[in-house]
């Protein structure tokens, strides 16, 4: 296998990463309003906070990853997606830095407004990336107009497609499912049962969305490949759903987490050996050929992840472990000012 080909896995593999595990976070965050409320909703509030409060920045760290891979292995491809979706990635950039002080600065001061405020960030800083992301890599899949020098001509409204806020809307669905699964997961009491009963009906709006999406994509680019990755997320989705049905939460995360790796993977596999096609001319198209950097840099590359990648996967994984128990209102303290959640 050549090594521009490891690297696009490997580039798929980070991104999915990224999505499965910084999409339930998301969906947290989106979820707040909905399961925050009531006569303890500040209380309910800080349960949800603490679900993700150990690991929501580690997910981050798959997205930097991702992009300074980009950045080392196929440059070209890393300088017109930056620079044509330079509006939407400052969007997101700034939504991720006002949601992460949300969790730092919401307990700083003891005043419902305070914390109100705060509340709202957390929600558009979830919200406006998860939508975003969707957005940008439907629109990489289905190409983009790129001319002979390799730069994108066009805007954000070029962006903002059918086909592509099809792909946002997609992303926020399943992000919301993933997210209100994992709470029944990680929670116990009222929070737990009223998530399930949420994540079965976002469930249903997900996979109308999904199937409708991953249709459009296959029908226009797909291979025999995506197709059957396509397959796998819709069957994933509903085994996740079904299981959370029957009060098995544990299943019901891994189909959603399946379900949103393969809906990815259903994207790259469609997108290779593109990296960037250019709706302009078939010729001017970025591939994993054109894009790459030199083999002597993809062979470092290649040793460096080989060493580092399995501590990664070890680390994360046992924080996961470490921070497995679920949590309920009666585990959060009294509000003391200067508290992180």
């Amino acid at each position: 296998m050549k090594l521009t080909t490891v690297w696009f896995i490997l580039i798929a593999v980070l991104w999915t990463g990224y999505f499965v595990l910084e999409g339930f976070d998301f969906g947290v965050g989106m979820l707040m309003p909905v399961l925050g409320r009531g006569e303890q909703g500040e209380v309910r509030k800080r349960v949800l906070l603490n679900t993700i409060g150990p690991v929501w920045d580690g997910n981050e760290v798959w997205l930097i990853t991702a992009g300074g891979a980009t950045f080392a292995a196929f440059p070209h491809w890393y300088a017109t997606m930056f620079s044509g979706f330079y509006l939407p990635l400052l969007i997101i950039l700034v939504a991720l830095i006002v949601r992460a002080l949300g969790f730092d600065y919401r307990g700083k001061v003891d005043n419902p407004t305070w914390r109100k405020r705060w509340d709202i960030a957390i929600f558009v800083g979830s919200a406006l990336p998860a939508l975003l992301w969707g957005v940008a890599l439907t629109n990489v899949v289905m190409g983009l107009p790129i001319n002979a020098a390799k730069e994108y001509t066009g805007n954000l409204f070029t962006l903002l497609n059918p086909v592509g806020l099809l792909g946002g809307l997609t992303t926020v669905a399943l992000f919301l499912t993933h997210g209100a699964i994992f709470i029944t997961l990680k929670t116990e009491g009222d929070i737990r049962h009223e998530a399930r009963a949420l994540s079965l009906r976002l469930g249903a709006v997900a996979a109308v969305l999904a199937v409708v999406l991953l249709v459009t994509i296959n029908a226009s680019t797909g291979s025999m490949w995506s197709w059957t990755a396509s397959v796998v997320a819709a069957m994933a989705l509903l085994a996740g759903l079904f299981a959370a049905f029957r009060d098995r939460e544990g299943w019901g995360f891994v189909g959603t987490f399946v379900a949103i790796g393969a809906a990815v993977a259903t994207l790259f596999l469609a997108l290779f050996p593109n990296v960037m096609p250019s709706t302009t001319n078939a010729a001017y198209s970025l591939t994993t050929t054109n894009a790459s950097s030199t083999a002597y840099t993809l062979t470092i590359m290649t040793w460096v992840a080989a060493v580092f990648t399995p501590i990664v996967l070890v680390y994360t994984s046992w924080t996961y472990w470490t921070f497995r128990r679920r949590i309920g209102t009666q585990h959060i303290p009294a509000i003391s000012v200067g508290t992180t959640l």
